[in-house]
């Protein structure tokens, strides 16, 4: 998935971004018009379902504050100022992940976990949400869909070599991922040791993983404090950092598109994050993980993978593989190989349209251990998930019939505007948005 899919998409949100200098909204409608579119602090015994949501929390509800506000201060100036914070952000879980892979590669039992960890069971393969999991677990990691990358590359220079940092990016951010499997898995074959249990029986998925059996494992070690610590100072700035990305995203995207509330940024970065305090409020209540369970299931799963597949199409079947080629090459001075070219217009398209399809197909209502989600729980999710999906084709239409002209007349513009021997690139959008 990371190989056909999360690398090349990666690589071509970086070019769009680079190369049209605005964010996910102006760039799309530049390029295709129709497509601009733990139980103390749980409390969760105390619940009987995402019906029953029970008191907020204040602890929680305190902390989530404290996170945006962290984040105003770092995003309020603009990238300049996030710039410098993700510094800090973006390294420190590097020196943490180092200890904890030290400390944990040294505890008994930690060699049955990382040989568990090694010994992958092919037959998940034949499971729809194994290649759902794989996929979004690929495009939340690298970022394609979301917007971020779009936003972050628009701040580039204009021949940066763009092609060097997709490719590095990747490699360090697989490698990472990598290295993490080894830091979890030698702390769960510890545990499982401690406990006489089978590694497969600690070895849980989903949230509970890092919020539950992690740290109970840690709490079992001489110095659990120190551990704690900085097992959970590193999820909160890889927390911030993902934070970070995705305000960027929005507020670079709006800014472009109306300028007058990048004018007024202050204001409407925090206007955005009290929105996201509000919101967040239902995950900080005792049932507040149901509701978060049903948001980490639907929110971005499926969404997301009919995102990138809507963008791989609209970049290599209507703006076109070979215009979007000139594009990096007039950036960093060589086209793209016909790898790239296969995988943009042909591979990824096809194996995200097979997951979808297949995931669909083999779909299996929402549950959590033994609690089973109602069925206008899965509707609420499937709403969610239809909010963002739903907008591509909304807007499309919209445009479509909005737009004064015929579709000859615009064939007849783009022909003209976007033939290089007729107009360079560059000429072509100054015009286009005069």
């Amino acid at each position: 998935m990371l190989i056909v899919g999360g690398i090349p998409l990666f690589y071509m949100e970086l070019a769009l971004g680079q190369f049209n200098r605005k964010g996910a909204i102006t760039c799309w409608g530049r390029l295709v018009p129709l497509f601009k579119g733990n139980r103390y602090i749980l409390e969760i015994h105390q619940s009987d379902g995402i019906h029953d949501l029970g008191i907020i929390k204040w602890e929680m509800a305190l902390c989530l504050l404290a996170v945006y506000l962290i984040c105003y201060f770092s995003l309020w100036k603009g990238i300049s100022t996030s710039g410098k914070v993700v510094w800090f952000t973006a390294l420190f879980p590097y020196v943490v992940l180092l200890i904890l892979f030290i400390r944990g590669i040294t505890l008994p039992g930690s060699a049955d976990g990382v040989r568990y960890y090694l010994s992958p069971n092919f037959d998940a393969i034949y499971n729809a949400e194994v290649w759902v999991d794989a996929a979004t677990q690929v495009f939340f990691s690298l970022g394609p869909g979301f917007g971020v990358l779009l936003a972050y590359a628009s701040y580039n220079k204009y021949h940066n070599n763009v092609y060097k940092d997709a490719l590095l990016t990747s490699f360090i951010n697989s490698a990472t991922s990598f290295v993490a499997g080894f830091v979890i898995f030698s702390v769960l074959g510890y545990m499982a040791h401690t406990s006489n249990q089978d590694i497969r029986d600690v070895a849980t998925e989903g949230p509970g993983l890092v919020f539950i059996v992690y740290p109970a494992a840690i709490a079992t070690m001489p110095g659990s404090i120190f551990w704690a610590l900085i097992f959970f100072m590193m999820l909160l700035t890889l927390g911030l950092d993902s934070s970070f990305g995705g305000s960027e995203a929005i507020i670079t995207a709006l800014s472009d598109e109306f300028p007058k509330i990048g004018r007024n940024r202050e204001i409407f970065v925090a206007s955005l994050f009290s929105l996201y305090f509000v919101v967040g409020l239902a995950s900080c209540t005792q049932g507040g993980f149901y509701f978060f369970h049903l948001l980490d299931r639907y929110a971005a799963g499926y969404s997301i993978l009919i995102a990138v597949f809507f963008e791989a199409i609209a970049v290599s079947w209507i703006y076109g593989v070979q215009r979007f080629c000139d594009d990096i090459e007039d950036m960093i001075g060589f086209p793209p190989g016909l790898y790239w070219r296969v995988c943009w217009k042909f591979v990824a398209p096809i194996f995200l349209l097979f997951i979808i399809l297949y995931g669909l197909i083999m779909y299996e209502p929402l549950s959590y251990e033994d609690y089973v989600y109602p069925g206008w729980a899965n509707t609420l999710g499937w709403c969610i998930a239809g909010s963002s999906m739903a907008m591509i084709p909304i807007i499309g239409t919209y445009k479509f019939f909005s737009t004064s002209g015929s579709c000859r007349q615009v064939r007849i513009i783009e022909i003209t505007l976007f033939n290089p021997s007729i107009f360079p690139l560059k000429k072509a959008f100054m015009i286009l948005e005069i």
